[in-house]
């Protein structure tokens, strides 16, 4: 059998599944273009950064640029992430089934607790924002929707950390991004032990200085997989706002997970 092109070889198999390595390319590019936000990147970065020969590097580029997966600027040197990202992920925020049966429950806590409401999901150890109800009281200037944010330090990744074993938490140490951050395992999972007794996790500035966060695991896959939030900025948080704000998340809990268990029937369970 003729030697394949470099390009075309797999990855040692994975599950009893080689890894299509020009596929794996493909989406690390992505995500490395991704993980910069608004800071475009050369040709000779991204190939230096996953290891890639120029040449084959300039040729996917070409390629994803064609497609819209990519963009470039007038002068065809720098790189960044391309519309056709946002509309696949518009298309997995339109289609999941658990983020359609949450949004209207978001509505009435954001309503009547008049604080940001937020649904995550937990992705590795990062959770990512499904959805988000601003505040009128504090608005932020970028959207969280699509983003991530390690779950050791807000209130949405603690409640899904509680959901599963200590053993599965990584080693450790964790980034600090606050001067309340979390940064070691035994610290977190002290953290976690409350959380699973008292049913919630709290953020006490932990992920963002002056915000508050308080989180409720969904209950409708086990382990949980997605949580809601609230963010309520320091100044504001007094002993009965934070009952009420607890309360108002549990009720809202309870309506997401009965709402989920009633869903159309053929709903794909995604993993």
């Amino acid at each position: 059998m003729p030697d394949q092109h470099p390009e075309q070889q797999s990855a040692p198999p994975r599950d009893g599944v080689r890894e299509v390595k020009s596929a794996a390319r493909t989406v690390d590019l992505l995500e490395v273009l991704a993980a910069r936000g608004d800071r475009p990147a050369r040709l000779q970065e991204l190939a230096d950064e996953l290891a890639v020969p120029r040449s084959s590097m300039y040729a996917l580029l070409q390629t994803l640029v064609a497609r819209g997966w990519v963009r470039t600027d007038a002068t065809g040197s720098l790189y960044g992430i391309g519309i056709h990202a946002l509309l696949t992920g518009t298309s997995y925020l339109d289609t999941d089934p658990y983020v359609r049966t949450a949004r209207p429950h978001l509505d009435e806590a954001s309503e009547a607790l008049g604080e940001t409401i937020h649904l995550g999901r937990l992705d590795g150890f990062d959770v990512a924002y499904l959805a988000t109800r601003e505040s009128h009281e504090y608005l932020r200037t970028i959207s969280r929707v699509g983003r991530r944010l390690p779950a050791h330090v807000g209130a949405l990744g603690k409640a899904l950390l509680a959901e599963r074993p200590d053993a599965q938490l990584p080693p450790g140490p964790y980034p600090r991004i606050t001067g309340n951050t979390h940064t070691t395992r035994e610290a977190l999972a002290a953290d976690l032990a409350l959380t699973r007794a008292r049913g919630y996790a709290i953020d006490r500035e932990e992920g963002v200085t002056g915000i508050v966060g308080f989180g409720f695991a969904l209950r409708y896959a086990a382990p949980a997989h997605d949580a809601v939030s609230c963010s309520v900025p320091v100044a504001r948080l007094t002993a009965e706002h934070e009952e009420r704000i607890v309360a108002v998340l549990r009720e809202t809990r309870a309506r997401i997970e009965t709402a989920a268990r009633r869903g159309p029937a053929g709903t794909p369970d995604w993993r």
